[in-house]
Formats: structure tokens, sequence, C-alpha cells
């Protein structure tokens, strides 16, 4: 899907003088904007330097553009559209605008803001779908109502979506791969985190559920890299489904990563030599001896990155023996030819250091050129053999094995090994390397054989399921706003202070029993008073939450002053307040918004967006995978739990 957005072509939105910013560096402090306020007054500003769209989205709903120029040669252009969703014009019902993404990520007890703020990169096709140019204008003052709405289309090349206290959510990022017309995806997260950074975001989840080729990007990176695709811009665990929380993550990562390929080799070799052959043609690749499975694929998607897209590079540069000692290269070439021939006659299998090196003995007495060959020998070939060198990771022992790889390389020529000038003898595209990742891919995380389920490996398949099941990923940006220099603070306002409100129907004398909302920066002048600071903060908190739009401040927890007492000198900068109100509507500070007490097997105690059933009698909702009811079949319409299941049954036997 091509992200190059030809609006030019609508005649009616030619308006002429509409500014072009530079989509390397939007987002960054100054451009277009000094982003020194907090994440509301942030977003004010922006806008202001955007295009005012007519009934984009719907009536009464603002939305502004920014033409974003990608590169200059060829000409290639993508269009940025913010658009402001008020709470009021999205539904009369308050459930409806519980935020189901908040309550899977952890956040379920933040309080409904009054605002969402919609960020999108629209595909070409999107665009045309909604703009629809030869029919409506964007200026037309009676278009036709309801027909199309930006936010609610699918296709978009990136869509993220923020609350009004700063919290946000990534519902889509679309990459291309790198074209003529087209934008990655590593761009489109480097855009979208300098969007976040710049206009000072708290927090952003997303739920990853990228995939490359068939591969779940989240396992594939997490074997290799010890965190998903998106950890290059510092998203980690937020919240795992079926129960899963951040240790058993990282020891189900530690797991899969630490596997041997040595002993995983000798295990797949039996059935499927194809892995084996893999194995063999990276190691040879590799510069070093790769001892893991995480050194495997870190290795192989290291390559993949250097890789040029059309060519190939050698896959096959052994790396020679060093002749710079006082041993002649012939005696080198005679030692390591023994060596070899005593491992040939190990039928292949793995022997210590100390085996080869007696065995090799009976015809070299030079025990010095022996150590030195066997040291300069590992993972280096041979003729048509691969010298494998590893470490036993039970016995702490050095040992050598031999593979044949004239099945990897049948095209390859006898190897000199004191020959410094050998050429490498074959090469691997990059779309070898990618068959290759998705076959262990398949064959090892996926698609585990029976082979793999006992002993150590029986770990892979538990920690695979454990790794897919950790969707929800969380970066934290600004939590708490900076109470250094004069951030965040405008109109000679220095003061600044972190407060955050409850109410007085949540207060009870033992402390506060809700989770309180986060904490706004409220800025304030140096003489400013407490009745000044508490109308800063009734505004600040009215701005943000629906809940809170007619909220009085009453008092501030553990703090007695007057209303005409200064603020400084009576609290210390940066310090935090909790301020105790009432609202006149008597409304709760709880949205609610879950579907009920969720007890389930796996330990889950909140809605984790899986799919869930009740009990027809308790009303306890589980998930439909912890009671074995798989995701391709319906839901029962009769449903008992297993405790009200065996509560029936003892009951019927009773006289």
């Amino acid at each position: 899907m091509s992200s190059y957005l030809d609006l030019g072509g609508c005649r009616k939105r030619r308006r002429g003088g509409e500014k072009v910013f530079k989509f390397k560096t939007f987002g960054e402090n100054g451009c277009p904007v000094e982003f020194d306020g907090s994440f509301r007054d942030n977003v004010k500003a922006l806008v202001e330097y955007g295009q005012l769209e007519v009934n984009l989205c719907g009536n009464g709903v603002f939305s502004w553009s920014f033409q974003l120029e990608v590169h200059r040669h060829p000409p290639l252009h993508v269009v940025l559209f913010i658009v402001e969703e008020q709470i009021q014009a999205s539904s009369s019902s308050s459930i409806n605008l519980h935020c189901k993404r908040c309550q899977y990520v952890g956040w379920g007890h933040h309080m409904m803001c009054n605002k969402k703020y919609h960020f999108l990169l629209p595909s070409k096709d999107t665009v045309a779908d909604c703009f629809n140019c030869d029919e409506t204008s964007f200026d037309d003052p009676n278009p036709e109502k309801g027909k199309f709405n930006l936010v609610e289309l699918k296709g978009h090349i990136m869509h993220g979506v923020f609350h009004s206290n700063g919290f946000g959510h990534l519902l889509y990022v679309n990459g291309m791969e790198m074209g003529s017309d087209q934008l990655a995806g590593y761009q489109i997260m480097e855009f979208w985190d300098r969007l976040c950074t710049g206009l000072q975001a708290r927090k952003v989840s997303l739920n990853d559920s990228s995939k490359k080729r068939g591969m779940e990007l989240r396992l594939l990176y997490g074997v290799a890299y010890g965190h998903p695709w998106f950890g290059r811009w510092g998203y980690k665990f937020g919240r795992g489904c079926y129960g899963i929380n951040q240790p058993i993550y990282q020891k189900a990562i530690e797991a899969i990563q630490g596997i041997p390929l040595c002993l995983l080799n000798h295990h797949l070799s039996i059935s499927n030599n194809d892995i084996s052959v893999i194995f063999s043609r990276y190691q040879a690749l590799s510069d070093h001896s790769m001892v893991t499975l995480g050194d495997l694929f870190h290795f192989m998607l290291e390559l993949r990155s250097r890789l040029p897209k059309e060519n190939s590079i050698d896959s096959c540069n052994p790396a020679t023996v060093e002749t710079n000692c006082r041993w002649s290269p012939k005696r080198v070439e005679a030692a390591t030819r023994v060596i070899v021939e005593a491992l040939k006659n190990a039928e292949f299998r793995w022997v210590s250091r100390q085996e080869v090196r007696d065995a090799a003995r009976a015809y070299i007495g030079d025990t010095g050129l022996l150590d030195f060959v066997l040291k300069s020998l590992g993972n280096h070939i041979v003729g048509n053999y691969l010298v494998r060198r590893c470490l036993n990771p039970v016995t702490k022992v050095l040992e050598y094995c031999l593979e044949d790889i004239s099945t990897v390389f049948p095209n390859s020529e006898a190897l000199i090994i004191n020959n410094s000038k050998a050429k490498p003898r074959c090469k691997i595209t990059k779309v070898q390397l990618m068959k290759d990742i998705a076959y262990l891919y398949k064959h090892i995380l996926k698609d585990q054989k029976p082979t793999l389920s006992t002993g150590v490996f029986s770990a892979i398949p538990m920690a695979t399921r454990i790794i897919l099941d950790t969707k929800f990923l969380v970066k934290e940006y600004t939590e708490e706003l900076s109470m250094k220099g004069n951030s965040n603070c405008s109109n000679g306002k220095t003061f600044k202070l972190l407060c955050t409100v409850i109410s007085r129907s949540d207060e009870i004398d033992e402390g506060l029993k809700k989770p309180l909302p986060p904490y706004e920066c409220v800025c304030l002048k140096e003489n400013a008073t407490f009745d000044e600071l508490k109308q800063e903060v009734e505004k600040n908190f009215r701005e943000v939450y629906w809940r809170l739009r007619s909220f009085v401040v009453e008092t501030i927890v553990n703090l007695s002053v007057k209303g005409l007492d200064l603020v400084m000198g009576s609290v210390e900068m940066g310090q935090k307040l909790v301020f105790i109100g009432s609202n006149e509507d008597q409304i709760g500070m709880d949205d609610g918004g879950g579907s009920g007490i969720v007890d389930c097997l796996c330990g889950a105690k909140e809605d984790d967006g899986e799919r869930l059933i009740s009990c027809d009698i308790c009303e306890v909702w589980q998930h439909t995978r912890c009671v074995r009811i798989p995701n391709n079949e319906e839901i029962p319409h009769v449903f008992l739990c297993k405790q009200c299941e065996e509560k029936i049954v003892f009951l019927s036997s009773l006289p």
C-alpha cells in the first residue's frame, strides 16, 4: 500500500500557501513549535500550524492536516491528520465511553477524559475514499453527512490516539519494505516516537500483533534480542494475558534463548537433516562460536540488516589458521589434517578437546603445535567439513565435532588452510536467509515435534506460548513532569507542584481506597495563594476529565493552611499534593466499564482482551481457553464453572 498522497489531484483541495514540513524532523522541539508546555498545551500549540479541515470526520469534530515531505527526489509526501474527538460527540453511554485499551493494559482505574486526539497517516486509498475528490470539497459547508469518517476507516499507515491526560495507544503501524513510494515500519515508528516525545506524552501502549511472512515478531525478536521489535523504541512488557507477569515473561525469554545448539542439533538431526544443514551454513559464516538458539537467531537477523536487498554476500568465507607463528605453513596444514582425521574417526560425535589431542599425538609429537591448531581451528572449514567447537553446558568441557557441509555447499572445492588468499566459495542471498529464518521458526519455535517435548526441550513450547501471550507493551515517556527548569510553565509561572484529586465520597478514615488519577503539573506564580492554587487545580482537572466537570476543591490532604497563605514557603517545589473535593453531579470517580468479576484458573483477575465466558450460576468470568473451549468453537449457551459444577454434583448426592 502506497503512502504517497497526491492531494494535488483534488481540484477543490487546492488552497495555496499550505506549509510543507520535513517528515524526518517533524515533532522535534522547534519543528514546527517549541514544545514547552503540558501535553494538552503542546497539542493546542501544534494544531495552530495545521490546516483546519471542515467536516472531515463528521459535523462538529475538529481536524487539522499537515503536509510532510519524506524526500524530494523522487517526490514523496504523506499527510498527518490530527482529529480532536469530544466525548460528548462520541456517545451518550458512559459504558461505551470507557476505554477498553486502557483496561487491558492496566489503566482501567483512570477516569474518562473529555477529549481524545487521533494522529493518523492515511494511505493513498484511504484518503481517496474519505475525500471523494471529484464530488466533495473540504470547504463545502454542506457535504453529504455521514458518508465517510477518517477515524473509522481502515487501512491507515499509522493510527495513534491520546487521551487528554497524556496516556495514549498506538493502534496501527502498517509499514512496507522500502520502495520508491512507501514508508518502512521503522520510519513510521521513529516518526511516532518523535511525536510522543515532543508532545510530552506520559505513557503509550500497543497491542503487538506484528508479523512478517507469517512469523510473530514478538517471538522472533524475543528469541534473538530478548525484547520485541518495538523494544527498539523503548516499549517493554506492559501486561500479559492469561495471568502472565513480567518475571514469568523474562524467564521464558531466557529459557528459550539459552537452548544449547549442540544438543538441539543432535536431537533434531535424527529426523530433520535440513535443520542441521542450516546450522552449519550460518556457523560457517560466523566469525565466532554460536552456542545457543538465541545466538543463532541474533546472528541471522543482524546479517539480514546488513545484507543488500537484491544482492548477496559471501556466506562461506572460511577464516584461515594464523600462519604468522613459529611453525611453517606446511606443518600447520599437516597438524590440521591429522586433527580432522581424528574427528572423522569419532564418527561425527562431540568429543572433548583432550580426546582429540591424544588421538592426534600419535602422529604429531609437537604438543605446542597441536594446541595452537586446536585453538585456531574452532568453527573453521577444512575441505568439505566444518570443525565446530563448543563448551559443553553440562560438563563445562571444551568439545569438538566435525560436520559434513558438502550438502550445504556442494560446489565447493577443497580448502587449503594455510593459503591466506583462499577465495569465498558460496553466496547467501537475502531471499535464502529469510527462507532459513522462516524454516527454523516453523520447525523449532512454532510447530514443535514430539522430540521437543521432553527434557530440556520441553521449555520451548511453554516459553513460546508465554511470549506469544505477552501482547501489551508500554513505553513510559514522562510519567511525572520534570520539575527542573521552566518547562511546562508559561506567563511567568515558575513554581510547579504535582497535584491530583479525590472525591469526598471516595474518602475513608483509613485512607484512600481507590487509585488516584495521574498527577498533573500545576504552575503558579511565586506569590500565588492557596485559593489560587485550588482554582488552578479545579481548572486543570475539569479540563481533562469528563467526570470532574463540576469538581470543586475543598481541602488538601495532610495540609492545614488558609486560603490567603502563600504557597511558596508552605510547600516545596515539586511536592505532591492530594486535593479532596466534591461533584455537584454526585457522580463517582470510578467509571466502571468492566465486564464483571474475572477470576480465571490462570490467575487473571481483570479483563485482558482475550475471549471470556461467564458461569451461569456464579457469573464469574474465565478465559475460554482456560476452560478448554477452543477459539474456533462457539461459546456454549449454558456454561458452569468447575466449582459450581462440583457443588451441584455434591448436592445431588445428598439424601
